[in-house]
């Protein structure tokens, strides 16, 4: 049960919609080790230092209500209810074995059941019938339930079963999701509400490539969740609120004694605003006096300042407006200010707890395992940015029901917010575990020049974002006419792909690492047309487009009427790459690692590139058309899928 809160102060401010920078700026390493496990070819792990969770029990993410929910469109889901079938029927008298199942990458089938080896480890000794592994395998494959999803099984070394799914099997699921629609293959989390929690730019500041990252990874994230079917909070934890709005107010104030009058355009470079103010501030006693006075004034309510704070918050917006516009980017914020007036409430409601303590003049919780305490309360009396987190904390779950809280940061913040949420499950607001409610830190690493070294510009400033943007918009552009699609196109359509293409590069050249790593910031890379790029993926789904543009048929038309079938190698190995769609979303949305989804969009081009440019899987004017049409629509609705997860538009000529 969470704590009954009494709001001890009238709110500070309406709900907005952007709070104090999350973005630390410790220096760190972080390196991310692969360890590969093989189990007779089968795939768990993969490039880039993540491990692929495919081998995993079925508790993830996905649960649904009836079995056929729960199955639809995910492969392994559907492989994991018949071996749990076949495993009660094989060790009647062990509870609670969850299947195994992993993607084979070997010539021994598809998928694989690794169960053999474990049981045997928990049955040897108990009398059973068996006499190892291989055994317990064998007696697995041959009570699984009869399947049309199946085509054959065998076992192999240890114990391992392989299987081999029917392509009559997997064409009729691919054409069933071409008719009725890519959702139909979407995970089925346990969560309804969701907060994601990223980009939380600071007020008077410019966003940095860091906002970038947060940006781009929680972006991602909301809508990995939101084609889920979860309700989710897109949240701008902006840093409207704090002492240095003393000396910005005042700063205002002095620069413009009609302060209202005060316009983006009039105080120009915001950034050069607040340092101008700060110098002022370092400098200058009286000012330094005023200044603080200020802050009281604003605390306290007071109208003048409460309009200038306002004012300056304004014009920070529309900067930020201005990255959010090319990025495709909605939040709704909810800033330090928001939270303010729930502090004293929360704070009493874990002092009753007996969790806060006084130390060394500040008030404090200790967290279990961490050498220095959760300072929630200064010495001064102030608050922070724990006391802060905990409130929007309390927030989202009482008054939001939330189910799962999200907090996209670098990763310097990692000990911070495991704090908050170890002091979250002290006061019973979070259950202990992994379990629902939970709240999750997603970090990631820094963003480097290719000097190696914090990217930032010649005069060692912090980048714009919206210069970033759109110098990326404008090389990708350049590219377009240098091809002479200038003489071809309409400006209005040189200038949409040029968006999708300038910011679908900067998107994409994040999302595909590891968001634990750091990476090297770099237009030729990311907008070169060859290799892993949005502009390879961009141009390969273009040239899907053209294929079926050229066939002059209509593909709707085809989906009803026409069959889809897998007899040639390359088409079925396309075909099962596309029906692994569910299973690495899925992955993607409960490890939260966008790239997951990147690699699976290379992967899925590159064996379409494979299909299609062998001589014997002829698609236009070949007996197979009808059939080879479909699949290359297949390719391009999933695709077209993955752009979406990762906010990316894509093109549809070239």
């Amino acid at each position: 049960m969470l704590t009954p809160l009494t709001l001890l102060v009238p709110p500070a401010s309406p709900p907005s919609l952007f709070s104090f920078n999350r973005f630390s700026h410790f220096p760190f390493s972080t390196s991310i080790s692969a360890t590969t496990t093989s189990a007779s070819e089968c795939l768990v792990t993969m490039p880039q230092g993540r491990r692929l969770v495919l081998a995993t029990k079925t508790q993830s993410i996905t649960t649904m209500a009836t079995q056929e929910e729960e199955c639809k469109g995910n492969v392994k889901a559907q492989l994991a209810k018949l071996f749990e079938v076949s495993l009660k029927v094989t060790v009647p008298n062990e509870a609670d074995i969850d299947p195994l199942i992993a993607a084979c990458t070997g010539k021994f089938g598809d998928y694989q059941c690794n169960n053999a080896m474990g049981l045997w480890s928990k049955i040897k000794g108990k009398g059973t019938q068996f006499r190892g592994p291989p055994a317990v395998g064998e007696a697995i494959k041959n009570n699984l339930p009869t399947s049309e999803m199946i085509d054959s099984c065998s076992v192999a070394g240890p114990g391992f079963v392989n299987v081999v799914l029917s392509k009559n099997w997997m064409a009729k699921s691919i054409q069933k999701m071409l008719i009725e629609g890519i959702d139909t293959w979407a995970p089925q989390p346990p969560v309804k509400t969701a907060v994601v929690d990223f980009s939380s730019p600071n007020i008077a500041k410019e966003m940095h490539v860091g906002h970038l990252r947060s940006t781009i990874i929680g972006d991602t994230l909301a809508r990995m969740l939101e084609f889920s079917k979860v309700k989710v909070l897109r949240r701008n934890h902006v840093g409207d609120w704090g002492t240095q709005f003393g000396m910005l107010i005042e700063f205002l104030f002095e620069k413009f004694p009609n302060f209202e009058d005060a316009t983006e355009t009039a105080i120009g470079d915001l950034q050069a605003f607040y340092k101008a103010s700060k110098q002022r501030f370092d400098s200058d006693p009286a000012f330094k006096e005023r200044a603080q006075q200020a802050v009281v004034r604003l605390q306290g309510g007071e109208e003048k300042y409460r309009r200038a704070w306002a004012q300056i918050c304004e014009i920070s917006r529309t900067e930020f407006h201005k990255v959010y516009q090319r990025l495709g980017v909605h939040l709704e914020e909810k800033g330090e200010s928001f939270y303010n007036p729930y502090i004293p409430g929360v704070i009493e409601g874990l002092t009753k707890q007996g969790l806060v303590e006084e130390s060394q003049g500040a008030r404090v919780i200790f967290i279990e395992g961490i050498n220095i305490p959760l300072i929630v309360v200064k010495s001064d009396g102030g608050f922070n940015y724990a006391s802060t987190d905990l409130a929007a904390l309390w927030y989202r779950l009482n008054e939001e029901k939330a189910e799962w809280i999200i907090y996209v940061t670098d990763v310097g913040q990692q000990q911070h917010f495991d704090m908050v949420f170890k002091a979250a499950k002290r006061a019973g607001w979070l259950p202990q575990g992994d379990n629902y409610p939970k709240a999750s830190h997603v970090g990631f690493g820094l963003v480097l020049g290719e000097d190696g070294k914090r990217f930032r510009t010649r005069n060692t400033e912090v980048v714009r974002l919206v210069d970033l943007l759109d110098e990326a918009k404008n090389r990708s552009k350049a590219a377009l006419i240098e091809r002479g699609k200038g003489e071809e196109w309409t400006e209005e359509e040189i200038e949409s792909t040029a968006d999708a293409v300038g910011y679908g590069a900067v998107k994409y050249a994040d999302l595909k690492n590891n968001r634990l790593t750091n990476y090297t910031f770099n237009f030729d890379q990311m907008l070169n047309d060859k290799g892993n790029t949005a502009v390879y993926l961009l141009y390969a789904h273009a040239r899907i487009c053209s294929i079926i543009r050229r066939s002059g048929k209509d593909v709707e038309e085809l989906k009803n009427k026409g069959t889809l079938v897998l007899e040639h190698k390359d088409e079925r190995d396309l075909g099962l790459h596309l029906l692994q769609f569910a299973e690495v979303v899925e992955e993607a949305c409960t490890n939260l690692l966008p790239n997951v989804v990147c690699d699976y969009l290379y992967n899925l081009s590159e064996i379409f590139s494979k299909f299609y440019s062998n001589p014997e899987c002829k698609v236009i004017g070949s007996d197979k058309e009808t059939s080879r049409l479909l699949l290359c629509e297949a390719t391009a609705v999933v695709m077209r899928k993955c752009f979406n997860l990762l906010g990316i538009t894509p093109i549809y000529k070239i």
